[in-house]
């Protein structure tokens, strides 16, 4: 199964492309598959049209000296892993305060770089970037290896800079000149010292030999007592920084966290799923087969895994945005005791999306939130929200069904939320003036809804013949 990992910055992003270990038992049932095959990488940066692209040693030649010459910029004491011609693919070379040189040794330079060598077969790539564009190239590379489901077995090993690399910087010269001046000072000191007479030294008065016995006793530790060492428990440092968190099964998962079954909140979360993948379902032709997969949703909404229901699905997975969908673990806790959500997700050859739960719903679900119950509001608002609709829809549509929508608004009128209640309703819903309503008011037309206040809900119909029918919600059917 190919799987795709893309770690994005305003002025770089990665995109790693690879494979999962086909030896793994558990390969198929992963939440969140493990790449640990790499085929390919490219590094894309802003003012550039064409990536940088290669393979496995591309890549951690980029990490290495990426990494090494962050180091150096921040530490001003060169290191040589960033200037590392011989050995690596990938070096970076300091322009001015603001301009940093990364240069690619590779078999050809794609268009839209320039290449400023005389060797024919090798010429390198150059670049430079801004400060701010290493440090997205760095944050990328630090979401990289904060992943731990991609490459796990690459790690970042830091290593001190040998003193020849250090130089006699001028910092280090004005430190030293404090330094000799003590050292100075103290020669002076013991001269003067030495011209002070030593005291004169007295025999000790005899004593008796009871009493110098005890004494020679009590000061001096048998031979065996003096050369036995001490015991000291030294604790065994313990590292969390590297550690990867167990891979599980969807299955293995539902078993250690609570399951969220109440079927409002299963609702609420179904309308969440299918807002982040259908706008990114780009490419929908193609498709020979259903494409059904089993997701785990989060309670706030994140799609933490999926897992193939059918072998069309398995093999297709890069024909369906769910690779990108999924949460980024850099930028978000791991999940660990947080409830789980399922649901069946379903790519169908017509192009259409269908997203529900898992084992459906054990009753029907409710609206959550507060709600206006007022008669007389309600009656008022249900005009105003009928007048708004009607002014603002055309009548110009193509569908032949009626499409149902659950509207709600707030105490002025105002939308603050719509959800599609047919299959019709999902497909021709750019037919209808509800999206721009929503759009105008919230800038997105996926943005949560607004449930930070009482809210009416209303049944919204639009007719094959241009008629409107606008009533009091009487819930889910």
């Amino acid at each position: 199964m190919n799987i795709q990992r893309k770690y994005s910055l305003p002025n770089c992003t990665l995109l790693l492309e690879g494979l999962s270990d086909v030896t793994r038992a558990a390969h198929f049932q992963e939440m969140r598959p493990e790449l640990s095959i790499l085929v390919n990488a490219e590094c894309y940066l802003s003012g550039y049209n064409q990536p940088l692209t290669g393979g496995r040693e591309f890549f951690e030649s980029l990490v290495r000296a990426v990494s090494g010459y962050a180091q150096e910029f921040l530490s001003s004491v060169p290191n040589p892993q960033a200037h590392n011609q011989e050995s690596e693919l990938v070096e970076f070379r300091k322009v001015d305060s603001n301009r940093h040189r990364l240069i690619i040794h590779s078999e050809g330079a794609p268009e839209g770089f320039e290449s400023h060598s005389n060797n024919s077969k090798r010429p390198p790539i150059e670049i430079d970037l801004n400060t701010v564009q290493l440090f997205d190239l760095v944050e990328a590379v630090d979401q990289f290896f904060a992943d731990s489901q991609t490459l796990p077995e690459l790690s970042l090993e830091l290593q001190p800079v040998t003193r020849r690399y250090g130089g006699a910087s001028q910092a280090l010269i004005r430190q030293a000149v404090p330094a000799a001046v003590g050292v100075s000072s103290l020669a002076v000191a013991a001269i003067a010292f030495n011209l002070i007479p030593p005291p004169q030294i007295r025999p000790p008065q005899p004593q008796p030999e009871k009493q110098s016995s005890s004494t020679t006793n009590n000061i001096t530790p048998p031979a065996s007592a003096a050369a036995t060492p001490i015991a000291v428990a030294t604790p065994t440092p313990t590292s969390t920084a590297n550690t990867k968190p167990a891979v599980q099964d969807l299955e293995a998962l539902l078993n250690t966290v609570p399951e969220i079954t109440d079927p409002s909140q299963l609702r609420a979360l179904n309308r969440q799923v299918y807002n982040q993948i259908h706008p990114a379902w780009t490419n929908r032709s193609g498709l020979k087969e259903e494409l059904i997969y089993r997701l785990g949703v989060a309670a706030d909404g994140a799609i933490v895994g999926y897992k193939a229901v059918n072998k069309e699905a398995n093999l297709g997975v890069s024909q369906t945005p769910l690779p990108n969908v999924l949460y980024n673990p850099a930028s978000r806790p791991p999940i660990s005791k947080e409830p789980i959500a399922q649901f069946r997700v379903v790519f169908t050859t017509r192009g259409v999306l269908e997203v529900s739960p898992w084992r459906g719903y054990a009753r029907t679900p409710e609206v959550v939130g507060a709600k206006i119950t007022d008669s007389n509001i309600v009656k008022s608002l249900n005009q105003k929200l009928y007048n708004t609709v009607r002014q603002t829809w055309s009548g110009t549509h193509t569908f032949t069904r009626d499409l149902k929508y659950r509207v709600a608004v707030n105490k002025d009128g105002v939308i603050a939320d719509y959800e599609p209640l047919n299959q019709v309703a999902f497909d021709y819903f750019r037919e209808t003036p509800l999206p721009k309503m929503f759009n105008d008011v919230y800038g997105s037309n996926v943005a949560p809804p607004n449930d930070k206040e009482p809210l009416a809900h209303f049944q919204v119909i639009f007719k094959p013949n241009s008629t409107l029918e606008v009533t009091p919600w009487q819930g889910y059917q």
